[in-house]
């Protein structure tokens, strides 16, 4: 079972890559703005958040399978929504349904489903190995995706392509992978995916996974405000930066974060899940709120690669911390209900980032991300410092 899953998770990452750098590219060239970029990302983050609340609350009735298989196909629907259409309200119709990902991380809801899958396969250090390897699995495929973003210049230079044809044929591509990552998800046998499957929802540990979706929501807010599609149209409207030259930018940020991730389970082995999401991520936010006032984009592109080969060293210590501070029976359940707060949270942010760029102010996005991550970190530490993960689940 663990073959297939990683195998999507690398198409998805791949497809997200790509999407969350050309995405603001392709809403300005169909002539919408800033503001509507950050509604858009808005409205996807939202309809994930939705359905990841209703893959927690209802999800054990179906089955892990049937799921993942509902979620590719929407992955293809929305891919040929976003190529067929160009009006705002059937693009933010589209956006909220389906699990595109304006934020190059994964925040839809395939993350809970996989997670969950993942979790029934492999128990202590070897746990947070495997999220450890699903975590860079996806960083490098997204890093190579953020690369695809050039695809669109060479079908104009070399084929004669429109411009806005050439942007449209990405989204297509989208579909493609969809389709694929159904294939994919297919060959997980019925037998394997239901043992995943939980016979209730939360129980003895619904106070701790409760705290931890109040934490990370507040993580999730602030991340929102610079995701990658917006952090993109940062780069394009202060620094002029070309859509090619952002990709590769995202390629290598990508990989930053990626030997980051791969290097987070012999972290956590040696100083703990806790201490290795917040003594990496204060540093990493701090190179965030210097970018902000970095004088020239060389400055800034420096900050910002630091900052991603630290921030993501926490995303696969949370995910195994969270599953192993539950009962097996409660796994898929903490996913989702750590993984909802962070979701709504995060889908305020966009719109509110995207104002502050209509109106010019540069800076605030990643202030006010860089500090709301610290205040987050600190908070962490202060209240799960000494809740030790369960011994032999």
């Amino acid at each position: 079972m663990i073959a297939p899953l990683l195998a999507a998770r690398a198409l998805r990452a791949f497809a997200d890559g790509y999407v969350a750098v050309l995405l603001p590219a392709y809403l300005l060239a169909i002539g919408h703005g800033q503001f509507q970029v950050g509604l858009l990302s808005t409205a996807a983050l939202l309809g994930s958040a939705l359905a990841t609340l209703a893959v927690g609350r209802w999800g054990h009735r179906l089955g892990l399978r049937r799921l993942l298989l509902a979620a590719a196909v929407l992955m293809a629907a929305t891919g040929l929504g976003f190529a067929s259409l160009t009006s705002l309200w059937p693009l933010l119709l589209v956006a909220f349904i389906g699990p595109m990902n304006p934020g190059g991380g994964d925040v839809s809801v395939f993350m809970p489903l996989e997670h969950s899958a993942l979790a029934s396969s492999a128990t202590g250090d070897a746990r947070t190995t495997l999220f450890a390897r699903y975590s860079f699995i996806g960083s490098v495929c997204g890093a190579v995706g953020a690369l695809a973003v050039s695809v669109p210049d060479a079908l104009q230079v070399r084929a004669g392509w429109e411009a806005i044809d050439a942007l449209r044929a990405m989204f297509v591509l989208y579909a493609a992978i969809g389709v694929m990552v159904w294939l994919l998800y297919s060959r997980i046998p019925p037998a394997r995916a239901e043992v995943a499957r939980p016979a209730a929802s939360l129980g003895p540990s619904r106070g701790i996974v409760l705290q931890l979706a109040g934490l990370f929501s507040v993580d999730a807010f602030a991340g929102g405000l610079v995701i990658n599609a917006l952090l993109a149209l940062w780069l394009f409207d202060r620094f002029g930066v070309s859509l090619s030259a952002a990709g590769a930018f995202f390629f290598w940020t990508g990989l930053a974060s990626a030997v980051s991730q791969l290097a987070a389970a012999p972290l956590a082995r040696r100083i703990g899940l806790i201490d290795t999401m917040v003594f990496t991520h204060v540093p990493s936010s701090l190179c965030l709120i210097g970018a902000a006032f970095a004088p020239s984009l060389e400055i800034a592109l420096g900050l910002l690669l630091a900052r991603s080969l630290l921030s993501q060293m926490d995303v696969p210590a949370r995910s195994a911390y969270v599953m192993s501070v539950v009962t097996p029976a409660e796994r898929p359940a903490a996913a989702s209900f750590t993984a909802v707060p962070r979701s709504l949270a995060s889908a305020a942010a966009p719109t509110i980032a995207g104002a502050w760029l209509a109106m010019g102010d540069m800076a605030a996005p990643l202030v006010a991300c860089g500090v709301l991550k610290i205040a987050y970190d600190v908070a962490l530490f202060v209240r799960f410092r000494r809740v030790s993960p369960r011994a032999t689940e």
